[in-house]
């Protein structure tokens, strides 16, 4: 019953914060200079004062900007984020057809990252002067000062122009026509430079983390009693030592999440992945609110689930927590 109150409770406290989110988002689209009307018009090919007054009332734009929040918020609540003032299509089924990739980009890299990350960083603890050590000090340092689209640009030139073994744009190519598993296979291998390119800088601080979080475990005195006892080194650092020492990794990969997210909106457009990304661009530029809006809510929606998953790892990875530990 505790989890539940739990999990009830973190539910409320994120509709909360969406609803945060979107009124914020709301005021500062808002308060940025430009005038979508005219954006609009522009499209058309220029416009009359008369037309832009037709334009502006058609999308509610000329209405005061709290009476134009309120009208938001409540087709917000019944699941209405608008019509896209560039693509004149529903909102919510154009970020349908892109959230999937970039969902899929991100847990590619999350994963991607924490396996390789812990995997150096264990490997560096258990011999902290050694070689791995060091080597895994320079590769962090690169990889989380290195910018992210400054990676991917590089990656693109050595491994589509000078070993041409990867694909650079999209999830498929051209002429794909295979089946349901082909396209498994097409997609995972259109996705492995991108997903790699997102997982550097993140792999560095897991390493890094992973690292530091070893070395003090494993000089405790639970895992010295353990080797006393006899117990195999392998058993001594991953059934010990391994799982104390990813908690921190827990918290981290929760908090980064957030930066995942806004790192990826970079990635597809460097390698034309057909996700949240390029759409986000777009709207920029051509000032679609209602596009922007709903880009951001579902971003933030992505971050609070993965804050609310990481809460419960974490539960699940410290029995603590669950007999009554604050």
């Amino acid at each position: 019953m505790g989890s539940i109150a739990y999990i009830a409770r973190r539910l409320v406290y994120g509709v909360i914060l969406l609803i945060g989110v979107l009124v914020l988002n709301f005021f500062l689209i808002h308060a940025a200079p430009g005038d979508p009307a005219e954006t609009i018009a522009g499209a058309m090919g220029g416009a009359t004062a008369e037309m832009m007054a037709d334009i502006r009332a058609a999308y509610g734009l000329d209405k005061p900007l709290l009476t134009q929040l309120a009208i938001y918020l409540g087709r917000v609540a019944h699941g209405d984020f608008g019509m896209s003032y560039y693509f004149d299509q529903p909102v919510i089924s154009l970020i349908a057809a892109r959230v999937g990739p970039t969902v899929l980009l991100v847990l590619a890299a999350q994963l991607i990252a924490i396996t390789l990350g812990v995997a150096m960083g264990v490997l560096a603890a258990r011999k902290p002067q050694g070689l791995m050590s060091g080597f895994v000090a320079v590769v962090s340092t690169i990889g989380y000062a290195a910018p992210v689209f400054w990676t991917g640009i590089l990656l693109i030139i050595l491994f589509a122009s000078i070993i041409p073994i990867f694909p650079v744009s999209g999830m498929t190519g051209a002429r794909f026509s295979g089946g349901s598993a082909a396209y498994v296979v097409e997609v995972l291998y259109h996705l492995a430079l991108p997903a790699f390119t997102l997982a550097i800088i993140f792999l560095a601080q897991y390493s890094r983390l992973s690292r530091a979080s070893m070395i003090d475990v494993l000089g405790a005195d639970y895992v010295r009693t353990a080797r006393a006892k006899g117990l195999g080194e392998g058993k001594v650092v991953f059934k010990h030592a391994l799982r104390n020492a990813v908690l921190p990794i827990i918290t981290v990969a929760g908090i980064q999440f957030g930066n995942l997210i806004s790192g990826a909106l970079l990635v597809e457009s460097v390698f034309n992945w057909p996700g949240m990304g390029r759409l986000a661009f777009d709207s920029v530029l051509r000032r679609d609110y209602p596009m922007l809006l709903g880009i951001l809510f579902f971003a933030a929606l992505m971050v609070v689930v993965a804050n609310l998953l990481t809460d419960l790892s974490y539960r699940i990875a410290d029995p603590r927590i669950r007999t009554g530990g604050r």
